[in-house]
């Protein structure tokens, strides 16, 4: 009987590795078919297991024109909504200090924010269930520089709500600017400086900073964009409008440090991350699959996952988290539109079985 727990526990160690490369060999074929098939420039993927990369690794260009080549360890993509997702983490931090509170008046934090017909929480926004709108028009391809969060106010502060608080789910990035400019002010410190204190620099996601379009940022790709069939430059862009919501540039290598500190209790508390990522409801009691910044996702065969999409002016993102196998998985690519196709939950099902 030893002998033969002996043998079996010998093939399993022979055959981890194997399985591993067959998994990564996989996702490898899928990515190149895929990569081949959307036309995309330049696409990054990373994929993490209780900490470690599995698989990380670049295809195409950053840069077209340079050829420069996708490092999943230093290129920096816009990652989109998924900025919503790292806010949130600071809004939590803010939390756990006692420093907000998620269920009074915005006006408490925000004292410009003008008297509507029904006061709005931090919660709310942070659920999307303020009743704040979204993008109009083509604000969305904003070119103005705007010097500070509260600026940003500006574009929607003296519009109405379009619908009456917590009754309707209505995706708004403009209410994560409103949750930037509380959390400002609650902290004592800018916004930009808060995210780098707090989550940057303690979870080391050295290669993630704000969207400056005016500035050299290094290693930042080229934007590019799919239009009628062809791959050319996107329009210039400047996001400093919306750097809670969608204005920050990151490696998928970061998201994977990130995704891994919200795991498990440590750098937040339990009762914290089941919070930020337990849905919210309607006052009909209608489920959200959206909590305050994270979004559940049902992928293959009912596996629930965590995290969020991004789409961004040349930049569309997914990044995904099973906490059960304590695996995350970051997708971007430097065009839009960029149709996943389901390959995201795709991977994630590889790796986790």
């Amino acid at each position: 009987m030893k002998k033969l727990i002996l043998v079996n526990l010998l093939i399993l160690v022979v055959l981890s590795p194997i399985q591993s490369q067959t998994k990564q060999e996989t996702a490898d074929k899928k990515l190149q078919e895929f990569v081949e098939r959307t036309g995309a420039p330049g696409l990054s993927i990373s994929i993490a297991q209780k900490g470690k990369l599995v698989f990380s690794k670049g295809y195409g260009y950053a840069d077209l024109e340079n050829k420069i080549p996708v490092d999943p360890s230093k290129t920096k993509f816009r990652i989109g909504s998924v900025s919503k997702t790292l806010t949130a983490t600071a809004l939590a931090k803010l939390y756990e200090n006692g420093k907000v509170d998620l269920d009074v008046p915005v006006q408490t934090y925000v004292s410009r924010w003008p008297e509507k017909k029904q006061n709005i929480t931090l919660r709310q926004l942070g659920g999307h269930l303020a009743g704040i709108r979204h993008y109009r028009g083509t604000e969305f391809l904003s070119k103005k520089k705007y010097d500070n969060v509260d600026k940003g106010l500006d574009i929607f502060i003296n519009d109405p709500l379009i619908n009456t608080p917590g009754t309707e789910y209505a995706y708004s990035s403009y209410g994560w600017n409103l949750i930037s400019v509380a959390m400002e002010n609650a902290a004592g410190i800018n916004f930009l400086s808060l995210m780098q204190k707090t989550v940057f620099d303690e979870l080391g996601m050295n290669n993630t900073v704000p969207d400056h379009a005016d500035r050299n940022i290094t290693d930042r790709v080229k934007f590019y964009q799919k239009r009628n069939g062809k791959v050319v430059e996107a329009p210039y862009v400047d996001n400093s409008y919306k750097w809670a919501g969608g204005g920050f540039v990151g490696t998928t290598e970061d998201l994977c440090k990130f995704g891994q500190a919200h795991m498990k209790s440590g750098y937040l508390k339990q009762s914290t991350l089941d919070e930020w990522k337990k849905s919210q409801a309607t006052t009909s009691g209608k489920k959200t699959n959206y909590g305050i910044g994270w979004r559940t996702f049902n992928g293959p065969d009912g596996i629930r996952l965590y995290g969020h999409s991004g789409g961004s002016v040349g930049g569309i993102t997914f990044f995904l988290m099973h906490i059960p196998s304590q695996t995350v998985l970051a997708i971007t690519g430097n065009m839009d539109p960029l149709n996943y196709g389901g390959l995201q939950f795709q991977l994630m099902e590889l790796f986790i079985r």
